[in-house]
């Protein structure tokens, strides 16, 4: 598991430099200068944090058809690293905003609905914290999660909605990146998932520890009631 670990970290750090080496030689924005170098972290925090609440409410639905605490313990899991690749998201997205709109907060659809999205999960860890151990507060978290999902889309698609009336910029498409922007990007979205992945299998294997040394802490309990 160490040698596991190592190669994990040791993988994790040459995505890093090889990504951080594409921005800084990725070419300069005609309008925005070298602050545009920021679209190729800003989007791939974005998709870690999708991914990551997409997971809790699939690892909900399964604990609901299962009762099996592991999934349980997979969805807090992942939740928790959503919520951190939400909070970049949002500290990266009102960067973004001074430098392109001359403020910090716009109550732009996309922005607003990140915010949200943000909120709605913070409230989820929230339930988690107060009623950790409850089987019951478990199964509500659960449906919790799965009607929270429904955000997730309604996020990305926010901009479509507004017909017209977001200022944020459009969504990635064919055709969006000039010469020698997509490396970068699609560099940036392997490292952010690379570390999604790292970070949710400690955090997950956190939780299988805490578990563990409850279940041997009561058991050691009713052995002495005995």
């Amino acid at each position: 598991m160490d040698r596991w670990k190592r190669a994990t970290a040791a993988a994790l750090a040459v995505a890093g430099v090889a990504w951080g080496w594409a921005v800084w030689h990725a070419p300069v924005d005609a309008l925005q200068g070298d602050f545009a170098r920021i679209v190729f972290v800003h989007p791939p925090l974005a998709f870690a944090a999708y991914l990551g609440f997409g997971l809790t409410a699939l690892a909900g639905g399964v604990f609901l058809a299962t009762r099996r605490e592991a999934w349980d313990r997979f969805a807090l899991a992942s939740a928790e690293v959503g919520v951190v690749f939400c909070t970049l998201m949002l500290l990266t997205a009102v960067i973004w905003a001074k430098a392109a709109w001359g403020k910090w907060w716009s109550w732009d659809p996309r922005t607003t609905v990140t915010l949200l999205l943000y909120l709605i999960y913070v409230a989820y860890l929230l339930l988690r914290a107060y009623a950790e151990g409850s089987e019951r507060a478990a199964r509500f978290s659960a449906v919790y999660a799965l009607v929270g999902l429904a955000v997730v889309p309604l996020n990305y698609f926010a901009i479509e909605l507004a017909g017209g009336r977001a200022i944020h910029p459009d969504n990635v498409s064919r055709g969006s990146f000039g010469p020698g922007m997509l490396l970068p990007f699609l560099l940036g979205i392997a490292a952010t998932l690379a570390a999604f992945a790292f970070l949710l299998v400690r955090r997950f294997e956190l939780g299988n520890l805490r578990a563990a040394r409850a279940e041997q802490t009561a058991s050691a309990a009713l052995r002495e009631g005995g």
